[in-house]
């Protein structure tokens, strides 16, 4: 928008500019009554215009140049920004992003230590259910030895011994004896 203004002013000044020269060129062709003043006057004012005209298409040129430069420049340091507000955001969303992931690797490890645990627990209370059903199976059986012992004993009251008749083991010698020739 400075530019623009700039350039208005700068274009408002050249017309003026040439106004007043045109108006003085021309007061002084008709004050300047004399023959050979007359002649000479209006080549020198379209000399003189034209020279102007030329200097102010050559300003305005240079002035559309300047403008053309300024916006391109314009241009380059809106897109310079645009890319780094880009940066910045996809930086923020990159650090965004790492925070989530830790936050959820943290949870996962959470998790899996509450299994952990928890397996660890279930793993211990079926031992001792183990230990307790082993003990239970071992009282059962010492009391169902100690109820037949003590039905053997109320069906037979003595003991019966058994006599024992030797054996003959191959360590010890055969007491027969063995024919000679």
């Amino acid at each position: 928008m400075v530019d623009t203004r700039r350039f208005l002013g700068v274009t408002l000044a050249g017309v003026l500019a040439l106004a007043g020269v045109g108006g003085i060129a021309g007061c002084g062709t008709a004050g300047g009554g004399s023959g050979g003043g007359g002649g000479s006057s209006p080549s020198a004012e379209s000399g003189e215009e034209a020279a102007e005209r030329a200097e102010e298409t050559s300003k305005k040129r240079e002035e559309a140049a300047e403008l053309a430069k300024n916006r391109e420049l314009l241009s380059q340091i809106e897109a310079k920004k645009k890319e780094e507000a880009a940066e910045a955001n996809a930086k923020r969303r990159e650090q965004a992003a790492e925070a989530k992931a830790k936050k959820r690797e943290e949870l996962s490890r959470e998790a899996a230590k509450k299994r952990e645990q928890a397996a660890e627990a279930n793993a211990t209370k079926r031992e001792q259910e183990s230990r307790a059903t082993v003990k239970k199976h071992e009282e059962a059986a010492r009391t169902e030895a100690r109820k037949r012992r003590e039905a053997a004993r109320r069906t037979s009251p003595t003991k019966t011994v058994t006599a024992s008749t030797p054996t003959q083991t191959a360590t010890t010698p055969a007491t027969t004896p063995t024919p000679t020739p």
